[in-house]
């Protein structure tokens, strides 16, 4: 899937204590894509997802994002509201289910009629509208995770980032977020990057796939040919399962 880009990585360098953890020399993030990052832990993905929602500055490169540029210079607060993650570990408040819905919207300063029916019609999504006046922080793992994904989309960004969004969850509730996820991109064209350990939900996903190894990207095709087709020996060498660490 190609089309116009939302976001060019050119030369991204980001450092720890001086380490370098990720060097994109260049990368395209297509309009309307599901684009899956997979590759082994510390391959710099987490890091990645973070220069995405513009939590922290490259240390060199840039990345542009609509026709904002981030290198070392803030981006408005409207540009940064169009883009919103979603952790592996969900962070609710200890409030109800409805009341960490509707956060978002309260302190973009929506109506309270407006953001009730926002947050009814999110949690419909999901399914947990029976559970909106439920103690968020009673909530089974799965349960949480969604009300995480409910108050994201809630606010209807423009990117959507998900970070091992199934990760120790059982099959019932990846397969509601798997659909959820899918459904979000179809029906309202969002953008969506999904890391991800499991190369099996990559393929039923992602519009295109990326990997990462210690810190660069290696590789990035239409799922299909990443899979079946992949160009670099090492892209082939962890997709069979062999170790590449």
């Amino acid at each position: 899937m190609t089309g116009k880009a939302i976001y060019k990585l050119h030369n991204l360098t980001q450092t720890y204590n001086g380490r370098v953890v990720l060097q994109i020399d260049s990368l395209e993030i297509y309009e309307g894509e599901i684009l899956a990052l997979v590759g082994p832990s510390g391959a710099g993905k987490s890091t990645l997802l973070r220069q995405l929602n513009f939590l922290e500055e490259p240390a060199a490169g840039h990345i542009v994002f609509q026709n904002h540029t981030l290198n070392g210079s803030g981006l408005p607060l409207d540009t940064r509201r169009k883009v919103t993650t979603v952790f592996q570990s969900p962070l609710l408040l200890n409030r109800s289910v409805a009341a960490n819905v509707a956060y978002g919207l309260k302190i973009r300063g929506r109506d309270s009629k407006t953001v009730e029916q926002a947050v009814a019609g999110a949690l419909d999504r999901v399914g947990l509208r029976d559970l909106a006046d439920a103690a968020a922080r009673t909530l089974s793992g799965g349960e949480a995770q969604r009300v995480a994904l409910a108050r994201a989309l809630v606010v209807q960004p423009t990117v959507f980032l998900l970070d091992e969004p199934t990760a120790n969850l059982d099959p019932y509730n990846i397969k509601i977020i798997e659909q959820i996820i899918t459904q979000v991109n179809q029906e309202q064209g969002t953008t969506v990057v999904l890391v991800t350990h499991n190369i099996f939900q990559a393929k039923r996903l992602a519009h295109r796939t990326a990997f990462l190894l210690d810190g660069r990207l290696v590789e990035a095709a239409d799922t299909p040919t990443f899979f079946n087709s992949p160009v670099d020996p090492r892209t082939a060498a962890f997709v069979r399962g062999d170790m590449v660490y």
